[in-house]
């Protein structure tokens, strides 16, 4: 690699997305840094960097995956014992970012958790982030410290490309997601229409009203950032098929996938694919035939090579 301002880069893994991490070395053609991250029997994590990383140029790959606080945990003490073994500089890659839906008072006295996250990463002592399609485009600006937020837009674009799909309509299955479904329609030369709904309480429960634009007789490209329990989802499903669409293909770039959810997704006919990124570790989810995850290493390992060079991240996506 070119030279950097800071010293040689090394690339750390939590427990978290070990595979995604091994993938990312692979394309940077680097082994990947030593350390040892466990729990000791009274459930407090131990972190110990096994190499020299004094003025180096150090990124630490965690996603916030169940356990997430545990993940969390083990992320912050990393960049402490990074900071405190004297890298020249501190990455906290997080492919995805968990409690990106606590990014507001929406109710009273509740908390906005995305923002504590942000101040536990600065203060842990991170310089910089890398994470891939926040669920709120405002949590970039809940940090002090510089934010290059990926997009997986375009893989999942050049995927549903490739399949060329006939008289196809893009569906967003909430008014939040409306701007990345435009994008990926305009990308696929393919109108939009948009699922209005009311999600009922705190419990995940969606209750889907109306379907704004023309489905019937066509396939439909349901566009999420993530899918989590799957009630979005499978009640756009209903929607748009309850006016005639005539088969439905799903993608989000994060498959949280709580509670059963690929299991309740697999079983409902009218859905004929569902395509998520491996930002989050798939657990034998490839088994799956209906389900498909498109690799982020490419994509990350590009970017952390950019950001170590001092080159534009921006620039992947022009």
């Amino acid at each position: 690699m070119a030279g950097s301002v800071y010293g040689d880069l090394t690339i750390l893994s939590g427990n978290s997305h070990p595979g995604l991490s091994s993938e990312i070395c692979k394309f940077l053609g680097m082994p990947q840094g030593k350390v040892d991250v466990f729990k000791f029997k009274n459930d407090n994590t131990f972190v110990r960097i096994l190499q020299n990383v004094r003025e180096r140029d150090v990124f630490i790959l965690q996603s916030f995956s169940r356990p997430v606080n545990d993940h969390i945990m083990e992320m912050l003490i990393m960049i402490d014992a990074a900071k405190r073994a004297s890298a020249g500089r501190i990455t906290a890659v997080i492919p995805y970012y968990a409690y990106g839906r606590s990014d507001k008072k929406d109710q009273p006295r509740v908390p906005i958790t995305a923002r504590l996250v942000a101040d536990l990463l600065s203060t842990a002592g991170a310089n910089r982030v890398l994470t891939v399609d926040l669920h709120a485009g405002q949590i970039q600006g809940f940090f002090n410290i510089p934010v290059d937020v990926l997009t997986a837009e375009q893989m999942i674009i050049d995927y549903f490309k490739k399949k060329n799909l006939k008289n196809l309509v893009v569906v967003a299955p909430d008014i939040g997601i409306t701007k990345t479904a435009r994008n990926v329609a305009e990308a696929l030369d393919a109108p939009l229409a948009i699922v209005e709904k009311r999600r009922v309480g705190n419990h995940d429960k969606v209750e889907s009203l109306n379907v704004i634009g023309e489905v019937a007789g066509r396939p439909v490209l349901t566009v999420d950032d993530e899918i989590d329990t799957g009630g979005t989802l499978i009640s756009a499903i209903g929607a748009v098929c309850g006016v005639g669409a005539l088969e439905v293909y799903a993608c989000a770039t994060h498959g949280v996938f709580s509670d059963g959810a690929v299991n309740r997704l697999m079983d409902v006919d009218s859905l004929k694919e569902l395509v998520v990124t491996d930002s989050l570790p798939n657990n034998g989810q490839d088994l799956r035939p209906k389900l498909v995850h498109l690799p982020l290493a490419p994509l990350m390992a590009e970017a952390i090579r950019r950001i170590h060079e001092g080159e534009s991240v921006g620039a992947l996506f022009n």
